[in-house]
């Protein structure tokens, strides 16, 4: 008989939490910002979120925290298509768990479409909760390097977020990613500059919600 499995069975897996904590030491290793359990657990938390706002069942809610927490799996073995790998990863650890087949291959599909940004196109809702969740993670407690003049661009970006909020109307279907930015570190431009492509992806995965994707930063509505 499956088991149902919850995001806190998830959390509980030995390998699940080697995988990420791996994950996040060749991410770090390669410069990028924090991929570890923080970003794990917020992206699970606003999927979760997401989908519950717009009055998806429960186990929806519950199969798009656990695709959230599990997105980054791959990157234990790679960045390169971490997408595809942690598909497969996580089907291996799920199965073993005991989830229902079915259950799994909802959670494979939303891993696996999740990336590369330019081209990830939502699957299922679960997917599209995915989707908005990973690529509205932008604050600066994603930023490792110590060494404030040393900051890539994308470092820059992340430390100058200072707050980041997703907020899902569900009478007007409009889900917008709330964002305060020091402009005195990064100018706005600079934001678009390099994450117009997740923007644009948010974009696409709300219309597959049958919603609308929409960005205000410190307070101005710029998409």
């Amino acid at each position: 008989m499956n088991k149902i499995v919850t995001l806190q069975d998830v959390k509980a897996n030995p390998y699940i939490r080697a995988y990420i904590d791996g994950g996040n030491d060749t991410t770090g290793a390669l410069g990028y910002t924090d991929h570890g359990t923080r970003h794990a657990s917020i992206v699970a938390a606003i999927s979760r979120n997401l989908l519950q706002r717009l009055g998806y069942p429960a186990r929806d809610q519950e199969l798009a925290a656990i695709a959230g927490y599990t997105h980054d799996l791959g990157n234990v073995v790679s960045r390169y298509f971490h997408a595809q790998v942690g598909a497969v990863l996580v089907e291996r650890i799920l199965s073993e768990m005991g989830m229902d087949p079915a259950e799994i291959a909802v959670i494979m599909a939303a891993v696996g479409s999740h990336d590369p940004e330019e081209s990830s196109v939502a699957v299922s809702p679960v997917s599209a909760a995915l989707i908005i969740a990973d690529k509205s993670d932008v604050h600066r407690s994603r930023v490792r390097n110590p060494d404030i003049t040393k900051f890539d661009v994308h470092d820059r970006v992340n430390y100058a977020a200072t707050r980041s909020f997703v907020d899902v109307n569900a009478e007007t279907r409009v889900i917008t990613l709330k964002l305060d930015v020091d402009t005195d570190i990064s100018p706005v431009m600079e934001y678009f500059e390099i994450f117009l492509t997740r923007m644009l992806a948010c974009k696409r995965a709300a219309e597959f919600l049958d919603t609308r994707f929409e960005l205000t930063i410190n307070n101005v509505q710029l998409l």
